[in-house]
């Protein structure tokens, strides 16, 4: 068995994802679903092993075995980038491959709502996107740095870890820092970027305390600011992010980042009714006067009800969304009252 052939079927398969598991055979993910191949029989835990370490360098072999975590991107010519995890599973070495595709979609192609094309016209602020695991983050990012990119004289710097989609200058010039390659970590990436004279920085990550601060302050100084963090809507982004620092610290915070917060714009890809892969539904979040005011005082569950009477501003809530897709024949009924965060209500609709 060669990586190569598994890449390539990855790819013609359609697959978001390909497993390389111990006493399983290639799993694929496609449309969301896992499907085991049939070409394959199981993989015993030494095949694993020899597999994976056929496409590590020296480096990153010694890395990975101080560290029993590697993060890193794979590019495998004529066919494309892949975005590598490796791990140990019950001592067995495992990894995790994301498909990146080699262009980068537009806007329009996301099938985002119009005015989230119209935050990257922001001066300064900071754009969270948030969504569960798989989700289209880093490519709803990427979307977003290269139409900014295409549009306007800007110096943007992306911190990644990995770097996935390769930007190209264009109107702009991106400057893309890979951590662990290019710089230590997130927080001290951001800290020194400050420096480097950037119009936009993109944020792979707000990943810990340092870098959450870090990123707030860059936010703060007239920058714009895009950025993800794991969190399934609104509210719950604004929690996570003030929870995160210790009691003394969270009204300083609190104020912080009702100040600095231009938008959240919350993803998820669900299967779409043709079962031609997957569409995007979104929750639209703007920093309005109204939403500034509820995150200083943390009243984040009246949060759901401005979403759903904003629409003046540009808000969206995710069970408007799901409404409006279900309606298109997009995706099934099914489909969207799983998701809706109000079942009751959106019966109702």
């Amino acid at each position: 068995m060669e990586i190569a052939e598994l890449l390539k079927e990855t790819v013609q398969r359609g697959a978001s994802d390909l497993h390389i598991v111990a006493n399983a055979p290639p799993v694929f993910r496609v449309d969301g679903e896992l499907i085991l191949s049939e070409d394959y029989p199981p993989l015993k835990p030494d095949e694993t092993k020899k597999l994976i370490y056929g496409f590590l360098s020296d480096s990153q072999r010694v890395t990975f075995e101080e560290k029993k975590e590697l993060d890193f991107s794979l590019n495998i010519p004529q066919i494309t980038r892949f975005r590598v995890n490796v791990h140990m599973q019950r001592g067995n070495v495992e990894a995790a491959l994301r498909v990146v595709p080699l262009i980068i979609p537009a806007l329009e192609e996301l099938n985002l709502p119009e005015i989230v094309k119209s935050l990257i016209n922001k001066p300064n602020g900071l754009i969270i996107v948030t969504g569960p695991t798989g989700m289209g983050k880093t490519t709803t990012l990427a979307s977003l740095v290269d139409r900014i990119n295409a549009e306007n004289r800007a110096l943007i710097i992306t911190i990644e870890d990995p770097i996935e989609y390769i930007h190209t200058n264009k109107k702009g010039i991106v400057k893309q820092r890979e951590v662990g390659s290019d710089t230590l970590t997130f927080a001290n990436a951001l800290k020194y970027t400050l420096r480097q004279d950037p119009d936009v920085i993109s944020v792979g990550e707000m990943r810990d305390l340092e870098t959450i601060s870090t990123t707030l302050t860059a936010a703060e100084t007239g920058h714009l600011v895009l950025t993800t963090l794991h969190t399934p809507d609104a509210p719950q982004t604004i929690d996570r992010i003030i929870d995160v620092f210790p009691p003394h610290q969270q009204q300083q915070i609190k104020v912080q980042l009702s100040g600095c917060l231009q938008a959240i714009v919350s993803q998820l890809l669900l299967p779409r009714a043709d079962k031609e892969g997957r569409i995007l539904a979104t929750e639209i979040l703007i920093a309005t006067p109204a939403i500034r005011s509820l995150i200083r005082e943390q009243r984040t569950e009246q949060i759901p009800s401005l979403l759903q009477t904003g629409s003046q501003h540009g808000m969206y809530s995710m069970d408007k969304s799901l409404k409006e897709l279900y309606q298109k024949g997009l995706i099934s009924y099914p489909t969207a009252l799983s998701q809706a965060k109000n079942p009751l209500d959106f019966k109702k609709l």
